[in-house]
């Protein structure tokens, strides 16, 4: 039964049907691109930023929230939605997932199950689920911080077995997942997550059993749980560990159409499992011997600047096609371009501070090269994997074939030069 507040909110839509909200962050490379597809759409888009409202401060087209106090941002949307009424909410990433699920339904917008959203953002979470549902999984334990190491060990024998990969439950892009192969170097290994988690303030860590095989990414939207593939990404350089540090994506597949049918199958069952029903889903998986695998699945798209791969029909971006399902656009009329495209994301070769870099010219002159970016700041430190969460840049291709742009973009790899400095630890005279 609809509180008072949904029946209100309801009829002030009827008025407003082209508002939507957008829940981001300050650091985000996809507002721009949001923002110039609502344009072009004619949609009033609506900036909640992950800020608090004391410095956000509130506009007519803009708030400030602290997404780590879901519930305190959850009232304030609500409250500002009374004001200025949206017909949907799009999360651009996983820290906002249960804070946009959360206010949907309060609103009677639809959504995904806010528990499944929250769940998409918790590795063991989604893992229980996965397998509730009888979706395959490898077999999985949780650990608490600063747990016994010799209990672990033996835990992780017993249940888990070697090669093994441990992973922070919350965190996002391969940030503290370490592949361990024996007691000795799960020692190692837990001590290095515990100091990352001590430093930025996690909790819990997942172990998992390692698994072997390919592994892809899948780009969709759920339309009532039904899985549309707007792109399924082949990643060819091997992700064995001991990090997992992605670097080129390519589309369409290569995959034999078969098992490209196996993996969109897979993927909708995953999120199902996790009650995703509705909006962007981003699902990463695995293929060997076994079958295909579920890495993760999330209730939002691709991250930081990959989406620029993506173009449809009428010289359609992804974001424009999330804001056209927002707000109930039939968008399952609309193709991915037929060429093939790429992107590399820049691996930061050595830790240090980023002094300059160079040869992007001729990278960018190489054919089949259609953008590069850098996006880390010069002067600012570099931190690898798995410490670090960033990358110097992207790389984006396009061409004939799936083939030549791989080659493409690994030529123009080749080409840039970074100029990293080691950094001197600052030394305080007594």
């Amino acid at each position: 039964m609809a509180c008072r507040c949904q029946v209100q909110y309801n009829k002030q839509m009827n008025l407003e049907d082209k508002r939507i909200c957008l829940l981001t962050t300050t650091h985000t490379y996809r507002s721009d691109a949001f923002t110039h597809a609502a344009e072009k759409l004619g949609i009033e888009l609506i900036l909640v930023f992950d800020m608090p409202t004391a410095l956000g401060g509130q506009g007519k087209n803009a708030l400030g929230v602290n997404f780590k106090q879901p519930e305190t941002a959850v009232a304030t949307i609500l409250a500002f939605a009374q004001i200025r009424p949206f017909s949907a909410i799009i999360p651009v990433d996983d820290s906002g997932v249960y804070i946009a699920a959360k206010v949907s339904a309060a609103l009677n917008l639809p959504h995904n199950n806010p528990i499944s959203a929250e769940a998409a953002r918790d590795k063991l979470r989604m893992r229980q689920l996965l397998a509730k549902s009888q979706v395959p999984v490898p077999a999985f334990t949780e650990f608490n911080l600063d747990e016994d190491i010799e209990s672990i060990k033996a835990i992780v024998q017993e249940k888990i077995g070697y090669p093994c990969v441990v992973k922070p439950r919350t965190l996002n892009g391969s940030r503290g997942v370490i592949r361990a192969n024996n007691g000795e170097e799960l020692t190692a290994v837990m001590q290095r997550v515990n100091a990352l988690l001590h430093a930025i303030g996690g909790t819990g860590i997942l172990v998992e059993a390692y698994m072997p095989g390919v592994e892809v990414a899948l780009e969709g939207v759920l339309n009532h749980g039904k899985l549309q593939i707007l792109a399924l990404f082949d990643k060819p350089d091997p992700l064995e560990g001991p990090f997992f540090e992605e670097t080129i994506y390519v589309t369409p597949s290569r995959l034999p159409t078969q098992t490209q049918a196996a993996i969109a199958k897979m993927a909708e069952q995953g999120a199902a499992a996790l009650g995703l029903q509705t909006g962007s889903v981003h699902a990463e998986l695995r293929i060997n011997n076994d079958g295909v695998w579920i890495v993760e699945v999330n209730g939002r798209s691709i991250g930081g600047l990959c989406s620029q791969t993506l173009r449809f029909d009428m010289d359609m971006s992804l974001e424009e096609l999330l804001l056209r399902q927002a707000i109930g656009l039939d968008v399952t009329i609309h193709n991915r371009e037929q060429q093939a495209s790429g992107v590399m994301m820049i691996p930061i070769p050595k830790a240090g501070i980023l002094r300059g870099y160079s040869g992007v010219e001729d990278a960018t002159s190489i054919e089949g090269i259609d953008k590069i970016t850098i996006t880390a700041p010069l002067h600012n430190r570099l931190v690898l994997l798995p410490e670090g969460e960033s990358y110097l840049g992207f790389i984006f291709a396009s061409g004939e074939t799936p083939a030549y742009v791989e080659d493409a973009l690994r030529r123009a790899h080749q080409k840039l030069q970074f100029q990293i400095d080691e950094e001197i630890p600052l030394q305080i005279k007594m």
